[in-house]
């Protein structure tokens, strides 16, 4: 039974094995290359990428535009030196460019290492020296962020781009087999003082497969958008060969956020399958513009944090589906899914939901001993023989069901109390002043740790909300987890992915009212 063929969840996890993943394509562990699979053997096709920039107009490539200048591209890299192996850095918003680049640097061998173009030179400079980049394509104005001695190559897109596709060759023959580094993709930062680069794997494509098919229910004919940048994990992997290697057009979002031009595009693309994260849904909910247009959607997932309860449920309400949960990390891949593939699937509002079939996932403490049912632990993968930690804390349900609880690093012991800050953040987004929070512990002296809310309001902040905000927390949760201290802001720091970035807010002294 091909993957495409379940039907449940259970099915899936019976009768779901590992080699089932390379039914779905053209090559084998001993000749594979991403590329081929998300670009080559799709030609004529149609559609393979649909762009929504940000002053509003729309840009769409086919199958095979895209591989006839990937080719170019591959055997431009060649004619420059560059090897199998050697890394190539990419700066750039979503652009035909970019996915040239993308998709070219793959087929030629060599390894891309993703650049968010909001970087800084610090954060450049970190990456190209760390990965020993020898090329990076990026944009006229942001080729000045880096010494160009550190590089063979510095091509800004536009003539010099253009140039460099001249008079080559629109074929190109891939020489990749599955075990070969394909991207560099470096963390956040968030958890680290320093981005780390995680090796991912031209297999990387078929392992992601399930994800794609149970997790997010891709199927042919759907019409695809997932906002998030490529330059990070999701966008990347969910929102751009996931769907390429099953032959789905790409939607992608380019340019400075806008909520306006974002339905636009769905509205314009006739989306039905959405996929992003909990921050885009909030805004797209308190924008008030989403009955301005005439949206198709069938099917929504989100990643990257927990969605409070009423972002969940505006959604629910509004499309009759619910958003369905994916968790999973750049070290670790997909792990645990609520799956939009399965027709039957029960989404509990909240819950991260069951591990992925073919997956072995506990819930383990420091010894690594399994947690009972109903107690805080810390997600693990089996690999090779051995736990892989998450660095993410849960509880498992009398189902089988995964609850988030927040970083192993953000759980806060107050007065023995094991308090979880997305349990509080939950509550506290549900009270109609509140448009944003983040909760993390901070030291005491009499109970070692309280509860410490950030919170972005709608309205005037002031004592008199502080003092209703902690009594709304205290009747619906309990006496000992409301937040002892509010601090009102204008904004959340955000890492460049767009999660919460709690490590700063860690980091900022004590204030607020």
């Amino acid at each position: 039974m091909l993957m495409t063929e379940y039907r449940s969840y259970e099915e899936a996890v019976e009768n779901f094995a590992i080699d089932q993943i390379w039914e779905l394509f053209d090559g084998a562990p001993e000749n594979f290359n991403i590329a081929h699979e998300c670009i080559d053997r799709h030609k004529g096709k149609g559609t393979a990428v649909r762009i929504k920039f940000e002053d509003g107009h729309t840009e769409q490539y086919t199958f095979s535009d895209l591989s006839r200048l990937t080719s170019r591209f591959a055997n431009a890299l060649e004619s420059l030196g560059i090897d199998s192996g050697d890394r190539v850095a990419i700066m750039l918003d979503p652009c035909l460019e970019f996915y040239v680049s993308l998709f070219g640097t793959m087929k030629r061998g060599a390894i891309v290492v993703p650049c968010f173009l909001g970087f800084g030179p610090e954060a450049l400079e970190h990456r190209i020296k760390d990965s020993g980049a020898k090329v990076l394509i990026t944009t006229e104005d942001k080729k000045r962020l880096i010494e160009r001695q550190l590089l063979q190559h510095l091509i800004p897109v536009g003539p010099d781009f253009n140039r460099l596709l001249e008079n080559h060759k629109e074929e190109y023959q891939t020489k990749t087999i599955a075990k070969d580094v394909a991207v560099l993709q470096y963390t956040s930062g968030a958890t680290r003082k320093f981005p780390e680069a995680i090796k991912h794997y031209h297999k990387s494509v078929p392992l992601l497969s399930p994800a794609a098919i149970f997790g997010r229910g891709l199927k042919p004919g759907d019409r695809y958008f997932v906002p998030s940048s490529p330059a990070w994990g999701h966008g990347l992997w969910h929102g751009t060969t996931a769907p390429l290697a099953l032959g789905i057009a790409a939607g992608s979002y380019s340019g400075k956020f806008d909520v306006r031009r974002l339905l636009e595009g769905l509205e314009e693309f006739q989306i039905n399958n959405f996929g992003a994260a909990p921050t885009v849904y909030r805004m797209i909910k308190n924008s008030g513009l989403i009955d301005r247009y005439t949206l198709k959607i069938n099917k929504m997932h989100y990643t990257g944090e927990p969605m409070d309860t009423d972002t969940f449920n505006y959604f629910k309400e509004k499309f009759g589906v619910p958003p369905h949960s994916g968790y999973g990390s750049t070290e670790v891949g997909a792990v645990i899914y609520q799956y939009a593939g399965f027709d039957n699937w029960v989404v509990k509002p909240g819950s991260l939901g069951k591990p992925m079939p073919g997956l072995e996932v506990k819930l383990i403490d420091e010894q690594e001993n399994e947690v009972p049912q109903g107690k805080i632990g810390e997600i693990a993968v089996r690999r090779r023989g051995r736990w892989v930690r998450t660095r993410d804390a849960a509880v498992m349900d009398e189902d089988g069901y995964f609850w988030h609880k927040g970083r192993v690093d953000d759980i806060i012991i107050s007065a023995g109390w094991t308090i979880s800050p997305t349990e509080v953040e939950d509550i506290l987004q549900k009270h109609p002043a509140v448009r944003e929070t983040a909760v993390i512990g901070v030291a005491d002296s009499e109970r070692g740790a309280i509860v410490k809310a950030f919170i972005v309001t709608s309205v005037n902040p002031g004592a008199e909300l502080k003092k209703e905000l902690q009594e709304f927390v205290r009747n619906r949760l309990s006496r000992h987890e409301y937040p002892r201290e509010i601090e009102f802001v204008e904004t959340l720091p955000k890492t460049e992915g767009g999660k919460i970035n709690k490590k700063e807010l860690k980091e900022r002294k004590a204030g607020g009212l």
